[in-house]
């Protein structure tokens, strides 16, 4: 994506993409994947101190961004993350953060913050419910007071890395009151079972919080406030990591087109097979130009960024797939084998065209913003 980066920045995409180089091929995913492991904790600690969990984090709670602007930072991660199909909950981790630093009590929380930036601690955010789609704003999980905190019995599925996590970052109802508490994964009540998953590495779980005890200081307030920018962090965090990993399979496509011959001829060669391209690479280039809009305008606080993060989470979404789905077919009988590689990154894009709202799901979701 065209970020004008400074010579810092271009610097740390340089790290990020020898780390993903070394620990991140294909190889060893699908190692990962036969020993049914989402991702290494010696490799989630490894990233957090390439600064993967911290930038979005001031430098007065330990953190500190690239740039002086942490998402546009953050954006290169998820950018080369993509590429590799890399496992880790980047997206996911990084949002809880950005929720926790959006409130007013911010301070009261620099303790889990910094566990999460350390690496110490994998968070995660339980959003989704048995039989509902992505509608974080209207939980019908509850939360009850009692004199020494808060209780919650609710179930959330398709919870990110749940098999995995420290902390849950749960959205329930206080008091008729939209709320999130941070709840550890250890706390007594708490039941974690896996789900299967189209990603390899991406792994997801069915939490059930069985009158679960929290203390008073795990409720995060302005919930709504929060949960809103939680909601941007995300999806422009998300639309980057596709675009990485749409690329790379546009590049692998075409390079097979250009090593692939029939009658004589590269198949790159052949007009019908330029025009493909042309479609495929102008539908790219739409993507990252949209992503990088949706970055900047939630970086920057913008009024716009509600609607901007939501239109380019439904643009990369369906064209992703799209792109794809027509490398797979310009490869022929190959593209659809299990030992080859392109299989790994439709399943990604597949997975993050559901996960945290289908285009469906945003556009009426876009559809309310626009109302008002």
């Amino acid at each position: 994506m065209d970020l004008n980066l400074t010579s810092d920045q271009q610097l740390f995409r340089a790290a990020t993409r020898k780390f993903l180089e070394r620990e991140a091929t294909t190889v060893r995913i699908r190692e990962l994947t036969e020993a049914k492991i989402g991702f290494e904790r010696s490799y989630w600690q490894t990233a957090s101190e390439l600064g993967w969990t911290s930038l979005l984090v001031p430098e007065e709670m330990d953190g500190g961004s690239i740039s002086g602007r942490p998402l546009a930072d953050l954006a290169i991660v998820a950018e080369e993350a993509g590429q590799f199909a890399a496992p880790g909950p980047l997206a996911v981790t990084n949002a809880v953060i950005a929720g926790l630093l959006n409130v007013e009590g911010a301070k009261a929380h620099a303790g889990v913050i910094g566990e999460i930036a350390s690496g110490a601690a994998v968070a995660t955010w339980a959003v989704y419910e048995p039989g509902k789609g992505w509608d974080p704003f209207e939980p019908t999980a509850t939360a009850t007071r009692f004199e020494g905190g808060f209780r919650l019995n609710c179930v959330k599925d398709r919870v990110e890395v749940g098999d995995q996590a420290d902390l849950f970052l749960v959205g329930a109802r206080l008091d008729g009151e939209l709320c999130q508490f941070l709840v550890r994964a250890d706390a007594p009540g708490v039941r974690v079972d896996k789900m299967w998953s189209l990603d390899f590495t991406r792994h997801f779980a069915t939490v059930t919080f069985d009158n679960v005890a929290v203390p008073r200081k795990a409720l995060v307030e302005d919930a709504r406030t929060a949960i809103e920018y939680q909601c941007q962090t995300l999806f422009a965090l998300q639309c980057a990591e596709t675009c990485g990993a749409t690329a790379r399979v546009f590049d692998m496509a075409l390079e097979w087109a250009f090593d692939r011959y029939a009658f004589g001829r590269s198949l790159a060669s052949y007009q019908a097979i330029k025009h493909r391209f042309a479609d495929m690479k102008t539908w790219l280039e739409a993507m990252h130009a949209i992503t990088v809009g949706a970055i900047r305008s939630v970086q920057d606080r913008a009024d716009t960024a509600s609607k901007i993060s939501r239109v380019a989470s439904i643009y990369v979404a369906r064209k992703s797939v799209e792109i794809m789905q027509d490398c797979v077919q310009i490869h022929g009988g190959i593209g659809v084998t299990w030992e080859y590689d392109l299989h790994i990154f439709l399943r990604r894009a597949t997975v993050n065209r559901a996960l945290y709202g289908t285009p469906e799901e945003q556009r009426s979701a876009l559809s309310a913003l626009l109302a008002y």
